[in-house]
């Protein structure tokens, strides 16, 4: 090996030590598609749910039928939110133990800290609507997909880039929902399920396929 290749590989090493340091890198591939899966899923039912509410199919007339609907569809977002976290954590923790990396360091920390602070922002918005605001509930999904897409943006930094391109994408697709508010579950679904699925495909295969 000459001395120009050492140098090379030595730079490449500390590289790697630096982006090792620098961001979380054990974020896996899988946890995206598996999520954007979840999401699908949860949008078929919640489907599935409005359709008996027009059909009055065990809703009954009036706001209390939109009390329970908002109840149900609520409850249902929080089990999907829930189970794709759930299964997020479970592919990071595999590939972290596979690359003999922490899951819970400083970086990582950052990394939670940033994503949270846009997300419990939206999420204290879309409650003070729901409170305040009763009929907004249509604006619920175009104001998920725009504070989703603002916390990965903001995340970014502090694991692949990629994920950057992820959001520009959530807050587009956010803000062109908000001019088409009866298709909401559609964009709802398109953004936290296809996007998703797209995404993680992406990163599987560029960072973790053949590693």
């Amino acid at each position: 090996m000459s001395n120009q290749e050492e140098q090379l590989n030595t730079l490449k090493d500390i590289r790697q030590m630096m982006d090792r340091s620098s961001r979380f890198i054990s974020l896996s591939g899988l946890s995206g598609v598996f999520a954007g899966g979840i999401a699908l899923i949860g949008a078929y039912f919640a489907h599935e749910e409005i359709e008996k509410f027009f059909a009055k199919r065990g809703y009954s007339y009036g706001v209390e039928g939109e009390i329970d609907l908002e109840f149900n569809l609520i409850k249902l977002g929080l089990i999907v939110l829930f189970v794709a976290l759930a299964g997020g954590v479970l592919f990071t923790y595999r590939k972290s133990q596979q690359n003999n990396l922490p899951i819970w360091d400083k970086t990582s920390k950052a990394l939670l800290f940033n994503l949270m602070t846009p997300l419990v922002a939206g999420g204290l918005f879309i409650i003070a609507l729901l409170v305040n605001h009763p009929d907004t509930y249509s604006i619920i999904a175009p104001t998920c997909l725009i504070f989703y897409g603002l916390a990965l943006i903001n995340a970014s930094k502090y694991t692949f880039s990629d994920i950057r391109y992820l959001g520009y994408l959530e807050v587009i697709l956010g803000l062109i929902c908000m001019f088409y508010i009866g298709y909401g579950l559609l964009f709802w679904a398109f953004g936290f399920g296809i996007l998703h699925i797209i995404y993680g495909l992406v990163m599987y295969f560029k960072y973790e396929r053949g590693a």
